[in-house]
């Protein structure tokens, strides 16, 4: 058993239970751990005790947020990912694929795959030479869906695996201690509307949320919540393009393609690190 799956049971046991404030024992006994040796597995996992991350594990937590200003909605350059600041663990950059590219299919291109286990459970990324154009955990689909899902985008490509390099990036990802020296750039494909909902999703800085409607504002079309759902449900790079940040006005977290189990670790794991709570 995994570090996430022990923690994915104990977190879904929190949540279960928020009102009621779980004791470290009463977490640690539903995963058939010792209390010490559980503490010392989350804040392997975590970086943080299970105390504090119980705090940010709650809906009046996430209605908090949704009430604070959002960088998202000024899009200044300060809080931006072409910054240094420390909201963010990483700086991303998005290429979107040409018209003329998508028509040629991926002809000429090369995409280098593989899977590799991370804090939130196994995943599959894939590389052009342009940046990421595939990342996503792999729930209980097999290698081969995602190797066809990716043929469909880029059916002229030519795919081969390559762990040593998607391993870079993955290390950059979700090491913590590893910089890059440059920004991490994505390669995807998407209509002009979900390209311009997937660049807000990168406003978003780690430890905060925005909801649908407060996405819909910043890229100008306030109306149109619902097909800013849609685009947040396609994106193709998960955790990387943070739809994992979107959540519903109410503070409750709505739906996840990976999970809302999964979004509940990820949203969690990202606040306890970036916000001061109390002890």
């Amino acid at each position: 058993m995994s570090d996430y799956d022990r923690i994915a049971k104990a977190i879904a046991f929190i949540v279960s239970r928020t009102d009621g404030r779980p004791t470290l024992n009463e977490i640690a006994a539903h995963v058939h751990l010792s209390p010490f040796h559980f503490q010392r597995v989350f804040c392997r996992w975590a970086g943080v005790t299970p105390n504090r991350f119980l705090q940010v594990l709650t809906l009046e937590r996430a209605k908090q947020m949704l009430r604070e200003p959002k960088p998202l909605l000024e899009v200044s350059d300060a809080l931006g990912l072409s910054s240094a600041s420390r909201l963010h663990d990483h700086f991303v950059q998005l290429e979107a694929v040409t018209p003329g590219e998508f028509k040629a299919g991926g002809a000429g291109l090369s995409i280098e795959y593989s899977v590799h286990d991370t804090p939130f459970g196994g995943t599959f990324i894939a590389l052009t030479s342009r940046g990421v154009c595939s990342f996503s955990f792999l729930e209980n689909a097999e290698i081969d869906e995602h190797l066809a899902a990716l043929s469909r985008t880029w059916p002229r490509a030519a795919v081969r695996e390559n762990r040593q390099r998607t391993l870079a990036v993955i290390r950059i990802m979700f090491g913590g201690k590893e910089k890059p020296d440059r920004p991490l750039s994505l390669h995807v494909s998407g209509t002009n509307f979900q390209v311009n909902v997937w660049k807000a999703l990168l406003q978003i800085p780690p430890g905060t949320v925005a909801s649908y409607s407060q996405v819909a504002t910043a890229i100008g079309r306030p109306n149109a919540a619902r097909a800013v759902g849609l685009a947040v449900g396609a994106n193709p790079v998960a955790f990387l393009i943070p739809c994992h940040r979107v959540i519903q006005q109410s503070g409750n977290l709505g739906g996840y393609r990976w999970g809302e189990l999964r979004k509940h670790a990820i949203n969690s794991w990202e606040a306890a690190r970036h916000w001061s709570l109390d002890p």
